[in-house]
């Protein structure tokens, strides 16, 4: 079968990326054989072919997110339509799922709700499972004032919808004029005054990871605030000073948030666990996804590594 496969001779070297012939997995108890029909372009997907992930093991076979259907398993399994992402595991130390074919665990199931296409099952994986952890982290309610950060970010964009979803009143925040907070022009978020009545926000969730800002929304807290945080400066300074007397005394809480700490089991649960939100009202597809065949996927990899193709890539199997 075809796949786009990662190959790395040394620590030393940068891994490539090509469109490889590689053996057809083979059945195995519990598991099943999955025609892959989708598998998406995270950016962590582009870290891991630049060599960002020193666990990884190669060669490898890249994609985390993907979406297609049961060929080989149980009965009752063989022609369910599913979805899944990879947990720690897949793409990184067991192959991922830009291939034809692939081999997954029952567990790591979801079955794809009715209302998705396998393009558009194969984007939420990565994105909805790490807000979905985010916001639970955050113990989120329907009174909270959650502010976002970065909420123009797939991920941000999926804390959006799902702080929504908990009846909460979710402020935006990111580079842009169209959200309640421009950090670019407020970087110091002095509009929150305004917005929370001086009162500040229950919630803060942070996909950017920019300590400056960081800094600026802790002091915007209010009483028994958490802050939640999923990203760091790949560049430069990563740290943040707290003070440790202001921090207990408004009882806040700050936790970092690393999806790549679950299992493919817990990701299915999740995603299993979203169905009914993926068909409501509050559920918004990004629609900014270039479909790309698996024979010129490697191209594409090669166009975002070498040129800084900023695009969103979905590799769909011929």
């Amino acid at each position: 079968m075809k796949a786009i496969r990662l190959e790395r001779d040394s620590p030393d070297t940068p891994p490539t990326v090509s469109l490889a012939t590689v053996p057809k997995p083979k059945l195995i108890p519990n598991h099943v054989i999955v025609k892959v029909r989708a598998s998406a372009i995270h950016p962590s997907d582009q870290m891991n072919a630049r060599g960002g992930f020193p666990y990884t093991t190669f060669p490898r076979i890249a994609g985390r997110d993907w979406a297609g259907v049961v060929v080989e398993g149980k009965p009752e399994l063989v022609g369910l339509e599913v979805f899944g992402t990879s947990g720690n595991t897949h793409a990184f130390t067991t192959d991922g799922f830009q291939a034809e074919y692939t081999l997954v665990h029952e567990d790591a199931l979801a079955q794809k709700p009715k209302n998705l296409s396998f393009v558009q099952a194969a984007t939420v994986g990565v994105p909805y499972t790490t807000a979905s952890i985010e916001i639970e982290k955050a113990g989120i309610k329907k009174t909270d004032t959650v502010l976002v950060i970065g909420s123009s970010g797939a991920v941000g964009s999926a804390v959006v919808q799902l702080a929504k979803d908990t009846g909460a009143r979710v402020l935006e925040a990111s580079r842009q004029n169209n959200t309640d907070v421009n950090t670019a022009t407020d970087p110091e978020l002095k509009v929150l005054d305004e917005l929370t009545g001086g009162k500040g926000v229950d919630v803060i969730i942070d996909t950017v990871g920019s300590p400056a800002l960081v800094t600026s929304a802790l002091a915007k807290l209010a009483l028994d605030g958490r802050f939640v945080f999923i990203s760091a400066p790949k560049t430069g300074s990563t740290e943040i000073t707290i003070d440790l007397r202001y921090f207990y005394r408004k009882d806040l809480s700050l936790y970092g948030v690393n999806s790549l700490n679950a299992t493919t089991a817990e990701m299915a649960k999740r995603l299993d666990g979203m169905r009914g939100f993926f068909d409501s009202e509050f559920f918004q597809g990004r629609s900014n996804w270039k479909t790309v065949p698996l024979s010129e996927a490697g191209k594409v990899y090669d166009n975002i590594i070498k040129n800084g193709d900023t695009g969103k890539y979905v590799v769909v199997m011929e």
